[in-house]
């Protein structure tokens, strides 16, 4: 009973407040899940609930610019926030993280998980490393509904692998909800907010554009692409993350989808009810895309994306520019592996080295990343703040350089 009334307690601290706009959705707060986390260029912001369908954007305009980023680190940062929620680590869930972009606080999105239910809780680590909870009720906010939010009765279909019958785990998969994957990755660009994730209609796979501040329009195009991996056009699965860049003259979404495919979509190919054939640049094999952040690298820009199973990939944005289109008539018909000569296919990028896991990253200022990390030595969760060029944890590393001989020959 004290763990429910716990949960109660929070959701309490969370509703509230209200931002009214003309022609924007405003009520009281009434939040269900913090999941993608996405900021403007000034501060607002964007969290998408996939338990209601909707996105909302908190006013934070008034945090102050920070003088000088420096790096946050924290050991078992899980910990330490289910110490501020009053939960024991094994009951939170971590969504999402975004650094704000004048203050360089960094805010994460989590589910405290009760019995029967789940609350959402926004935390924030100030450069100081110090960690509290959001006081949403305190922000003025807005709040846009979702149009053709899938239905919450339908979930996904457990499966085996080969000829073996679905696990326990595979079956417990069976009772998702499809509606989880309503809001998928969120990107602020020019005014407009681009999400991706599922409506419920013939074509899964769906982008939408919302005008800033929210007027109550929004735009949603559903998105087919040739999987190579797969041998297959698909409109299920949706993108799972995604950057928007300046490709060929013009602001395109780059696009990363699970098993690895990476597409190319124009924006102005993101009108309302248009299917659009986004274009297969590349394809890496098996994996669940988590993260693509655009950052700058010797003057040179880049996307940084992580996944669940490989090491992060660099993209240098200009190797996109001109890129093959790959088409099924062009590669070798059927499914194919990682083990495949052929794969990755078209791979403009290279594979870098990450100690560890990576859940969430985010940049953190012009020179750092900031990562929610596995270790893979002590299986503890840590936030660290690393140089993009090498984000790594030196001390998990024992290299040439390590070794005092090393210096000592150096100095000779």
């Amino acid at each position: 009973m004290a763990r429910r009334n716990n949960m109660i307690s929070l959701i309490v601290v969370l509703a509230g407040g209200m931002f009214s706009m003309s022609g924007a959705y405003a009520s009281e707060l009434d939040i269900e899940f913090a999941g993608a986390l996405e900021f403007s260029d000034t501060g607002t912001l964007f969290v998408g609930d996939n338990y209601n369908g909707s996105i909302y954007a908190f006013d934070l305009e008034a945090e102050t610019k920070s003088e000088k980023v420096v790096p946050v680190n924290i050991g078992d940062i899980d910990v330490k926030i289910s110490d501020v929620l009053g939960v024991a680590p094994s009951a939170l869930s971590i969504n999402d993280m975004a650094v704000h972009p004048l203050s360089a606080e960094v805010f994460i999105s989590v589910s405290r998980i009760g019995n029967f239910e789940s609350a959402p809780a926004i935390v924030k680590v100030a450069q100081d490393a110090t960690i509290e909870l959001v006081d949403l009720n305190s922000l003025g906010f807005q709040k846009q509904e979702l149009a053709s939010y899938p239905n919450q009765d339908t979930t996904f279909r457990p499966r085996g692998l080969g000829k073996s019958p679905p696990m326990v785990r595979d079956i417990a998969k069976g009772n998702i909800k499809l509606s989880s994957l309503a809001i998928m990755d969120m990107e602020f660009y020019k005014g407009e907010l681009f999400v991706s994730g599922v409506a419920f209609d013939n074509f899964l796979s769906t982008l939408r554009r919302l005008p800033y501040p929210f007027s109550g329009e929004q735009t949603l195009a559903s998105v087919e692409m040739y999987h190579i991996s797969h041998d297959q056009f698909e409109t299920r699965a949706p993108v799972r993350a995604m950057s928007i860049q300046e490709i060929d003259g013009k602001p395109q979404l780059v696009a990363a989808y699970t098993c690895s495919p990476i597409v190319l979509i124009g924006l102005d190919e993101i009108v309302d009810g248009a299917k659009i054939k986004a274009r297969t640049l590349m394809d890496y094999g098996n994996g669940q895309p988590i993260d693509m952040v655009s950052y700058s690298m010797n003057g040179e820009e880049m996307l940084f994306l992580t996944s669940n199973s490989r090491s992060p990939h660099v993209i240098p944005v200009s190797s996109l520019n001109n890129a093959k289109v790959y088409t099924p008539e062009e590669l070798p018909r059927g499914g194919k592996s990682d083990m495949m000569p052929i794969m990755p296919v078209g791979d403009t990028g290279k594979t870098v080295m990450f100690d560890g896991m990576s859940m969430q990253i985010a940049p953190l200022g012009d020179s750092l990343f900031v990562s929610l990390t596995r270790d893979m030595y002590t299986g503890s969760l840590n936030m660290d703040s690393n140089y993009n060029g090498f984000p790594n944890r030196l001390h998990n590393l024992t290299a040439e350089f390590d070794f005092p001989q090393y210096w000592t020959d150096k100095a000779k």
